[in-house]
This record gives structure tokens, C-alpha cells and sequence, in this order.
């Protein structure tokens, strides 16, 4: 109250110095006007302040929330944080049961998990929608919304999915007004079950295989109405060969969307069109127009020809399937498909027409889609006036798109395979080759006629032990050593030296996005798949078939976070749904044509000019990708550009891997010293096979001093390890091959560790490290990769004897 009455005695000052300075009466009443004005506002500010703050944080009202969510067409559930149901309408608890709490619908085993999965990114990314869940045949569409003052609730709509039936579609059509129609024209229908069960067929049919138009032959055995004779005609088993022989049109009844595009006759349902192979079918003058209509009803491929192999008509699907634009086929059957089949497609039409009533299948490739072969049905007809080749087309483009996959997935491998047994072949020569130039380094010096000649000969050796290392990397047999790191910290290392290889006419521009997650993969091998595409591009984009007005060209480098939600968006068949930290490498040059792309990652392929590149750079990045765990897409435009986009899921580590991080860090500050002060010498059991490589190895260790004894395969290193035994001797290390004929290192490893358990082995292989320690197995084991040098080689025994 004080505090009113002094605010009122100012503002009644306040408007008396106005009064006295202005001389006027008409200021301060204005002035009093403008205060009273003023506290008005703020008073009806202060009296809704209260009520709309109680409004905002209201407790929610879930019998008002539960009325609102009531739908007759969807199930409806809301949960908490915990999981628990708080509210759900009566179509939930009519479909699912009151006690089912999302996730834990009773779905379909696979959906259940899905809807588990789904909820976690619901709580992640705000929302997720699933197109088809199922529970005892029912499919439902499932929507999550994460809602909510503090986003702690989740919202689950279920809304039923009507579903096409397509074989009940046909059946349904045969069993009536259609079956009829094409009964006047005496053809027989039937729709058959995968379980060669009839499941509808029109009157005719009943007529000829069970003698009466009403019988109802659904639910009977299709086969065991038909016999053979010797020349292989098919006759109605109860007509005998008395009776008019028949022939077979045979289409699957398969829904492409649901079956990834491919049909599998064994598992499909099936519509057969019989014919008589003797005789008239109605009239002949009248009976195409009708046939064409009735056939054009069906949810199937179908066209016919006439006898000089024009199209007759083709149903709207039978175009879809072809890839025709407008309303009528063209004039021949072979204008569908490209030129190099356009002969075998004419001759088998002709085929058709001119011999017996058969049917059969042609392979072809629409001009509409040249690289996925389809399989296109012809059938021989006779009676049906101009109509001479009833034609089907069935699309197995999906079908033969995996198995071209499949198969250059098996190339690949079989590539890998050869290249990683080449490049472990090809580096013992190189060991031998580099060893022998280190000695005789050792006798020459700088200035010496043969000095400069044999450091040029080691260089190239240094040169193909690179060339082998991208043969490891491409058949995924290289020594990775993998570690927790950002992608922006492995292109900031890089990029001094990516700005020296493009030049200067090229501009390096490097975008970060944010809240990158952390990858696990190696870091030296990250790097080397950035130079390559580099180099790549700089190729593309500075004369090597490139465009030179377009230099100076552009070298993007873009990370990029791509959460489980945009690879869900992205709806791709090859990256799985998770988060990944992406890596997008993009230029401006020449581009790779359509035909190419797909080849571009094989071993050897180029697109360089004669003498430029050895073809294995885009194999090793591919390589290291894939060993990465990640993966790795090419897109590329003629004349505008590549971009090449590297997937790398992000590292999430789990409680083991952080348990172990922390016992190694325990480890390694109380790690107690050596057993032994290595002064230097010892003995050495040298265990190899290839002559040369075991020579060069014997006269590096002798001039370190070291005694060594020599053995060509695991058997002679158990007898000179025998022998040495029996005089009283041992030996400080085994060094050893890994592969080598009769016994190979580790066998012979495992016979000494049983005699001498603490002895150290020291193997030496072309192979990868990760692998060998897989299959090899044996506690304190090292690893010496070849090709190695003199100083290598010394080198890593001098550190196994020391730890020893």
C-alpha cells in the first residue's frame, strides 16, 4: 500500500513540474492520461498471467485424452517414458488386447522386432512410420509420434491396410461374368493354387473334365484331370484320346510389389487358358473382337499376332510390362525390343505360326529397359480367325537384376582371391630382391659406379611392394589398424598434401558438417583412399579426356551426418538403417559414362589413357571400404561430374570395449619390466622356404651376430630343433614362414611350444596380420610383413628378444 501511494505522489509531482514548466493545463493531462493508460495494461497483464501459466502446466485430463483418440478406422495407444500403456481407444484393446503394451504387440515375430526398433527411433528422431506390419494375415500401417510438454510420450496409430488380392482377383473373375464370356467362346479357364489345387474355373472347363457344367471341381487335384499319350499330347483324362487334344497358356498369378518384382512359379498361384489343338474355337469371324476384349480384363501380359507376325491388340498390361507409351502396340512384336533381338524374336513368331500348336518361352530385351533381360510366352493358336500367337510377357527384370549381382559379387571374390595369392607370391620376390640390394648397399658407397644403379633397383622394388599392397587392399587382406577417430581430423591432415598433388589450377574446398559421430577405422588407410579419388579426380578434371574449359575444376570434400531416419528416406536395399558419418568426394570433371560405372571398382579397369595408372586405385579404395565396414557409391554425370559418397557407421562403444580400453590403460602404467636385459646375439631357428628370401634373411642376422640355423619347411625345423636339444643347446626365437608345403609355421609352431613353451616366434608372411593372428591363434606371437628390408628384418628381431 506504501508503495502505491508513493508512486501516486510521484506521478502527482511529476505532472505539477509539467504544469509550472509549461504554463499550459492541457501537458500534464495528457501526461496522467498516458500513466493511467499504462497501468490498465499492466494490471490486466498481471490478472492473466496466473491463469494462463495454471493452463500451461496443467496436469493432462487422460479420460479427455482417451475420448479424443477414440477412432473406429485405427488403433490408438499412447505410452510413457517406461514403456508403460497410459491410454488406448477400443479398436486397440478389440485388435490387440488390453494387456498388449507397445512395443510388445502381438505381431508377426519379424514385425515385433521391428516395432521395437522402431520405437527407439521414435524416442531418437521424433517419428517413424512403417508401411505394413502383419498379425495373423491382417497388415496394419504403423505411425510413432514422439509428443508431449517434455516430448515423454509416444503416440502408436495402427491403421488397417486393404490389401489387393490379386489371385482371388482372377479367380473371382473366372468363377464369373468373365468366366462366362470367355465360355461362350468355348475357352477353358481355370486359376489353380500353388498346391496344384483348383481354386475357380469357368463352365467349359467343369464340361470337359468332369462332364457337367455344375460340377464344382474347386478344391480337386488340376493334374488329375489330364493324361498323355506317346507323342506326348495332353487329353482330358475322362475323354481319353477319343476326345479333342488340349494345350496349356500358363501364367504365374504373383504380385510384383510384394515379391521384390521377380515370381516364382513354384510358390505362385497360376491361371491356365486351355485350348484345343484340333478343331474350332467359336466363330471365327466374330471370335478375336471378343477374345481381345475379355483378355483385356485381365491383370496380365497378354497380346496376340497374327499370321504374318503383326500385333492383333495387347492389353494395357502387356504394355505396361513392355514399356510402351500410348494406347496401341506397335506394329511388329520385335519393334519392342532392341536390334540385336529383333531377329530371334521375328523367327520364333514365325515358328509359332507355321508349325503345331506349342508353347514356349524367349528370352529378350526391351528397348525400353536394354540391360535386364525379360522372358516373353508365346503359344501357338489356331480357330481364333487372324489370331495365330498368343503372346505373354512377365517381368523379371528384378529377378535377373540379383543375379547379375550375385554373379559379379562371385567375380569379385574370385578376383580378390587371386589377387591377394598373387601379391603374397609376389612378395618374396621382392623380399629377395630389396634384401640383396641392402648388402650390397653394404659394400658400395655413395659415388661408387654401382651404387646409383642399385638404389634405382630397390626404388622400383619399393614401387611393386606398393602395387601388392593395393592387391591386399582390394581382395580385403591388408593389415588394417583400426581406431576411434573424426573424419574432419583425418581431411585436415591430409589436405596440405591434397592441395600440393591437384595443383594449383584445381580448388580444394572442404566442408564439415556438425555433430559428426566417430568412426572406427584406420586412419593411414582413410588417408589413402582420399589421395586416390584425388588423383582420380584431378585426372578427370585437368586433360585426361576431360574438358579444358572447364579448368579450373572444383575438388569438394564434404562430411556429413546421416542419422537412421535419412537412410530409412533414402529406401535403398544396400545400406543397412543406422547412423553413419559420410564422406562425399565430388569434382567437376568429365564424368564416367553409364555404361562404365558399373566396372569402375573392378581390379585392372581404367579409364585413363594407355600407360596412365594401373588401374587399381578405385579397387583399393573400394577395399578398404568394405573391410572398413563400410560402404562406398559412385554417381556420375557426362560432362558435369563424379561424386563418390563413402558410408562408415558410427562408433558406438559398447561396455566391453570401454572395460578393456580402461585394463589396458591399468596395463601399460604398471607394466613391470623385461624378465631379461637383452645385451645383444643369440640364437636364431630360421624356418623358410623359398631359397632366396631364406638366404637374404640368414645373412642379415649373421652380420648382426646372431647364430642362426636354417630349415626349408616345418618338418626340418623340428629336427634341427631336435638336434639342438639332444647337444644341450636351445634356441632365443623361431622365425618362420606361415605357408609353406609339407608343415607349414604354425603346425610346427604348436610342436615347439609343447617342448619349449616360452619360446618367442617371430612369422613372416605377405598375408595380413588380422588375419593370420585369427587363424593362427598362439599367445606371444609377432608379425613381420614382407616385403622387408635388411634393416626391417634386424630390426624386428632385436625388438622380440628384447620383450622376451
Amino acid at each position: 500500500m506504501g508503495e502505491a501511494l508513493a508512486l501516486g505522489a510521484g506521478v502527482a509531482l511529476s505532472a505539477a513540474v509539467l504544469w509550472l514548466v509549461s504554463g499550459q493545463l492541457l501537458v500534464p493531462a495528457a501526461f496522467l492520461a498516458g500513466v493511467a493508460c499504462l497501468g490498465a495494461l499492466v494490471l490486466v497483464a498481471l490478472r492473466l498471467r496466473p491463469e494462463v501459466e495454471t493452463a500451461e502446466f496443467a496436469a493432462p485430463d487422460w479420460s479427455v485424452t482417451n475420448a479424443a483418440i477414440e477412432q473406429e478406422d485405427a488403433a490408438v495407444a499412447i505410452t510413457d517414458r517406461a514403456g508403460r500403456l497410459v491410454c488406448a481407444n477400443a479398436r486397440f484393446a478389440e485388435w490387440f488386447g488390453a494387456a498388449a503394451a507397445p512395443p510388445r504387440l502381438p505381431l508377426d515375430p519379424p514385425d515385433t522386432e521391428a516395432a521395437e526398433q522402431a520405437a527407439r527411433a521414435a524416442w531418437r528422431d521424433g517419428s517413424v512410420r512403417l508401411a505394413r506390419v502383419r498379425k495373423a494375415g491382417a497388415a496394419f500401417t504403423l505411425t510413432i509420434v514422439r509428443v508431449g510438454r517434455g516430448e515423454d510420450h509416444l503416440v502408436w496409430r495402427l491403421a488397417p491396410v486393404a490389401e489387393h488380392d490379386l489371385v482371388a482377383d482372377v479367380a473371382d473373375r473366372i468363377d464369373g461374368k468373365l468366366g462366362r464370356a470367355l465360355a461362350r467362346e468355348g475357352l477353358q479357364a481355370a486359376v489353380v493354387g500353388p498346391d496344384g489345387l483348383i481354386l475357380s474355373a469357368n463352365a467349359p472347363f467343369c464340361a470337359r473334365a468332369a462332364g457337367d457344367e455344375t460340377a464344382r471341381v474347386a478344391g480337386t487335384d488340376f493334374v488329375g484331370y489330364f493324361r498323355s499319350d506317346e507323342q506326348e499330347r495332353i487329353f482330358y483324362a475322362r475323354e481319353g484320346t477319343k476326345g479333342a487334344p488340349v494345350r496349356f497358356v500358363h501364367l504365374p498369378l504373383a504380385d510384383p510389389d510384394e515379391r521384390g518384382g521377380a515370381i516364382d512359379p513354384a510358390h505362385a498361384a497360376s491361371f491356365f487358358l486351355l485350348l484345343d489343338n484340333e478343331g474350332g474355337i467359336g466363330d471365327a469371324r466374330t471370335g478375336l473382337p471378343q477374345v481381345e476384349a475379355l483378355l483385356s480384363r485381365l491383370p496380365l501380359g497378354l497380346a496376340m499376332a497374327d499370321r504374318d507376325g503383326r500385333f492383333l491388340f495387347a492389353n494395357p498390361a502387356f504394355l505396361r510390362a513392355a514399356g510402351h507409351d500410348g494406347p496401341t502396340p506397335p506394329p511388329y512384336p520385335s519393334d519392342l525390343v532392341i536390334r540385336e533381338d529383333k531377329g530371334a524374336l521375328s523367327d520364333a513368331v514365325r515358328r509359332y505360326v507355321q508349325g503345331a500348336p506349342m508353347a514356349g518361352d524367349v528370352a529378350v530385351r526391351l528397348r525400353a529397359a536394354p540391360e535386364d533381360p525379360v522372358s516373353l510366352s508365346l503359344a501357338g493358336v489356331r480357330g481364333l480367325g487372324e489370331g495365330a500367337v498368343l503372346l505373354s510377357l512377365k517381368d523379371s527384370s528384378e529377378e535377373t537384376r540379383l543375379k547379375r549381382e550375385i554373379a559379379q559379387a562371385t567375380k569379385m571374390q574370385a578376383v580378390g582371391q587371386l589377387a591377394g595369392g598373387v601379391a603374397h607370391d609376389f612378395n618374396n620376390v621382392l623380399t629377395a630382391i630389396i634384401g640383396y640390394c641392402d648388402l650390397m648397399l653394404m659394400r658400395h658407397t655413395p659415388g661408387d659406379s654401382d651404387y646409383d644403379d642399385i638404389q634405382q633397383i630397390k626404388a622400383n622394388s619399393n614401387r611393386a611392394a606398393s602395387l601388392t599392397r593395393q592387391l591386399l587392399a582390394f581382395s580385403r587382406q591388408q593389415t588394417l589398424r583400426p581406431q576411434v577417430l573424426q573424419l574432419p581430423d583425418v581431411v585436415a591432415e591430409v589436405s596440405t598434401l591434397l592441395k600440393r598433388l591437384i595443383g594449383d589450377r584445381i580448388t580444394l574446398q572442404v566442408t564439415h558438417d556438425r555433430d559428426l559421430g566417430a568412426v572406427r577405422a584406420d586412419p593411414v588407410q582413410l588417408e589413402q583412399v582420399l589421395l586416390n579419388l584425388a588423383v582420380n579426380a584431378r585426372d578427370a578434371m585437368t586433360g585426361n579426356g576431360g574438358d579444358e574449359s572447364k579448368v579450373p575444376g572444383l575438388l569438394k570434400l564434404v562430411t556429413k551426418r546421416v542419422t537412421a531416419a535419412d537412410v530409412r528416406a533414402m529406401k535403398s536395399e544396400i545400406l543397412p538403417i543406422g547412423d553413419y558419418t559420410a564422406l562425399i568426394v565430388e569434382d567437376n570433371g568429365h564424368g564416367i559414362k553409364p555404361a562404365l560405372l558399373g566396372k569402375i571398382f573392378e581390379p585392372f579397369f581404367t579409364t585413363k589413357d594407355r600407360g596412365k595408372g594401373t588401374g587399381l586405385g578405385l579397387s583399393t579404395v573400394y577395399g578398404i571400404v568394405k573391410q572398413s565396414g563400410g560402404f562406398i557409391f559412385a554417381d556420375s554425370e557426362v560432362g558435369k561430374g563424379t561424386r563418390f559418397t563413402i558410408y562408415l557407421p558410427v562408433h558406438v562403444p559398447d561396455a566391453s570395449e570401454v572395460a578393456e580400453t580402461a585394463a589396458a590403460a591399468l596395463a601399460a602404467a604398471t607394466r613391470e619390466t623385461p624378465r631379461r636385459e637383452w645385451t645383444g646375439g643369440g640364437r636364431v631357428l630360421l624356418v623358410e622356404d623359398e631359397d632366396t628370401v631364406r638366404a637374404v634373411a640368414e645373412r642379415a642376422l649373421v652380420r648382426q651376430g646372431y647364430e642362426v640355423t636354417t630349415a626349408a619347411d616345418g618338418e626340418d625345423g623340428l629336427e634341427a630343433l631336435e638336434r639342438t636339444y639332444a647337444t644341450g643347446g636351445a634356441f632365443d626365437l623361431v622365425l618362420s614362414d606361415v605357408v609353406m608345403p609339407s608343415m607349414d609355421g604354425p603346425t610346427m609352431a604348436r610342436a615347439i611350444r609343447a617342448q619349449q613353451p616360452d619360446i618367442p616366434f617371430l612369422f613372416m608372411s605377405g598375408y595380413a596380420e588380422e588375419q593370420l593372428r585369427r587363424e593362427i591363434d598362439i599367445p606371444r606371437m609377432h608379425f613381420l610383413a614382407k616385403p622387408f628390408s635388411v634393416a626391417q628384418i634386424v630390426t624386428a628381431v632385436e625388438e622380440v628378444l628384447r620383450a622376451s
